[in-house]
């Protein structure tokens, strides 16, 4: 939907009047200049949610910018304040207060709604303390804990952003998120120091304050969470911010195709949509306690059965900082946990372990899986050994679920993503070398051709951080293009064939070859590399590698000392595999065959020719 009015006059004004350039402006927004240059000529109107952008780069609201002024609407003005997350979270306080809403057992400690709140208020104001306001950035890095909830909730008193970090990334990965996202705050975890003193001395842009959460020494300049927080009331914060339902109120990562992170702004309407649909599907309510099993810095982590739309509900969230097969299901009877959150893989760990412990799982509403599909002998033993009750999700991170399997969906459409979720469309559109499909040209519903996944949902905002060109990539006519590939029935349950882009999910993780095959050929005895995954029964996929020695001496150990000491790659991107070739399959105009590589490496996974990541 594009703007309807004399937006270039206006803007043109607005620019004079804030002495910002149109280059300071593109800047700013991530729109390009030459775009910006013909807002202002009039010779195009911007989308709303560009029009937004500029709006919010230019210090004013869309209807000033756009010079309307409506009639004062009583329910506009109700819905627009009152229909955001930090709204709801407050009723919840309100009708709960006595509740209990946070338990850690690690810890041992516990929080009711109110004196959650007391803890997220003495937070805001710490933050208000050194000077954060409206739409500044609080960056946190840390594993499952009460001050991840806290560094949560907290900026959206203030009208800032919270903006959870993968605590996995390498110093160079949180270095780009720094530039990216230039938080005013970064708050990070004590196990986390040495990559949060090495991000920070490579990142160009330094965080004003850095805040370290848990015991050990202090590096320089640094503070201590305890400190920071330290005399500040558990009183509402003192603010002139109004929550609105289209201010971005959290920004995710996720990776693009060369896996570098890139931003992923959640509105307030995204992020209520989201609890709506999780209250929903489960569904959920006050009564429920949840316990995700994966971290929560990714959306099937705080908005899966995670935080979020617990606390909407008014629900308890139960802690668990790192996943144990036996200390889960331990906290499944020990805590009465209803909604038991993991990938695929947790899930047959917990089977495994569940045949040995034998625990009370009676409190057990379901589980709730999401990352990859269930295949129907997974999915009988689940039902058998755990609950009969198993929810599975598809979707991604811009999206969050947008098809979801339900235990009447079950076992017979085991091995499907599902159909789409209520408030969501999910279709498969045919494939083209040369361009790309329109939203109705559709693949047969007849669970043989294979198209392209598209998505469209309010819990999707249709764009990235300051990344127009991935926008464009993505995002077409109101429907993410996935990237993923599948096959649909005549019933829309679809089925994910591959990807696209040869994405490879291990452990719940995205991970994409090329950032590995960028790494590994910086080493001086390779030549090239080409990097793919093979099924795994642990972590779904395994990462391997195949390489082009430049100098014969090449040895595995080399190479796996090399990905240890790069900062660049992850613990979970590291190559767990690999295999020495003469060369690799390429196109006559020189680009890698990514699929025959795949397959290559299934023959030497079957004929056992694959080398151990060992030293």
């Amino acid at each position: 939907m594009e703007v309807q009015t004399d937006f270039g006059a206006n803007l043109k004004a607005r620019l004079e009047e804030k002495n910002m350039t149109m280059t300071a402006l593109a800047n700013e927004t991530g729109i390009t200049y030459n775009m910006i240059k013909k807002y202002c000529s009039g010779g195009a109107d911007p989308t709303v949610s560009y029009a937004l952008k500029i709006a919010k780069a230019l210090g004013v609201s869309i209807d000033e910018l756009l010079n309307y002024e409506p009639e004062k609407d009583m329910f506009r003005e109700v819905f627009e304040r009152d229909f955001t997350y930090i709204e709801g979270f407050m009723r919840t306080v309100r009708k709960f207060g006595s509740k209990l809403a946070v338990l850690d057992p690690a810890e041992e400690k516990s929080w009711t709604y109110d004196q959650l709140n007391g803890e997220v208020n003495k937070l805001a104001r710490a933050l208000q303390k050194v000077g954060v306001v409206e739409n500044d950035v609080i960056t946190y890095q840390m594993p499952n804990s009460p001050a991840y909830i806290f560094s949560y909730l907290a900026p959206q008193k203030l009208g800032a952003i919270n903006n959870p970090a993968n605590p996995n990334f390498s110093p160079g990965e949180t270095a780009v998120c720094f530039e990216m996202s230039r938080p005013k705050v970064y708050i990070y975890d004590a196990s986390l120091k040495t990559t949060a003193e090495k991000a920070v001395a490579e990142s160009e842009f330094k965080p004003q304050t850095i805040v370290m959460v848990g015991d050990g020494e202090l590096p320089p300049g640094h503070i201590r969470y305890e400190d920071f927080v330290s005399g500040c009331s558990e009183e509402e914060p003192v603010t002139d911010f109004v929550p609105h339902m289209y201010d971005e109120c959290m920004r995710l990562y996720t990776s693009g195709t060369t896996g570098k992170p890139k931003g992923v702004p959640l509105n307030n309407v995204n992020e209520v949509m989201t609890c709506h649909d999780v209250l929903m599907h489960f569904p959920m309510n006050s009564t429920d306690s949840t316990m995700n099993t994966t971290p929560w810095f990714h959306r099937g982590g705080i908005h899966s059965g995670g935080p979020a739309p617990t606390f909407y509900a008014g629900g308890t969230v139960v802690i668990m900082r790192k996943f144990m097969p036996k200390l889960a299901l331990k906290y499944v009877e020990q805590y009465k946990v209803t909604f038991l959150i993991g990938v695929p893989s947790i899930m047959k760990m917990l089977v495994r372990e569940q045949q040995r412990y034998e625990a009370d799982l009676s409190s057990l509403k379901g589980v709730v899986t999401m990352g990859a599909p269930f295949e129907r002998a997974d999915c009988i033993t689940v039902q058998e050994v755990l609950t009969p009750n198993i929810f599975n999700g598809y979707g991604t991170t811009e999206t969050f679920w947008n098809s979801f399997l339900r235990p009447f969906d079950l076992p017979e459409m085991s091995g499907t993503a599902g159909r789409a979720c209520t408030d969501d469309e999910v279709r498969v559109v045919k494939t083209f070398e040369d361009r790309r499909a329109e939203p109705d040209e559709l693949a047969e519903m007849n669970e043989s051709e294979v198209g392209e996944v598209i998505i469209r949902s309010p819990k999707a905002s249709y764009c990235y951080f300051k990344n127009p060109e991935e926008e464009k990539n993505k995002f077409y006519k109101g429907w993410m293009y996935t990237g993923d590939l599948a096959t649909w029935d005549k019933n829309q349950f679809i089925t994910i064939a591959g990807r696209r882009d040869d994405m490879i999910i291990s452990g719940g993780e995205n991970i994409y070859p090329p950032i590995i095959e960028e790494t590994l050929n910086t080493h001086p005895k390779v030549a090239q590399s080409a990097v793919t995954g093979i099924p795994d029964t642990v972590r779904g996929e395994a990462v391997v590698a195949y390489i082009v020695p430049e100098d014969e001496s090449l040895t595995v150990g080399e190479l796996v000392d090399f990905c240890n000491s790069s900062d660049m790659l992850s613990t979970y991107k590291r190559p767990r595999f690999y295999r020495f070739v003469k060369e690799l399959p390429m196109t006559p105009t020189g680009k890698l065959q990514h699929y025959i590589v795949k397959e290559m490496a299934l023959t030497d996974q079957e004929m056992g020719q694959l080398k151990l990541a060992m030293k």
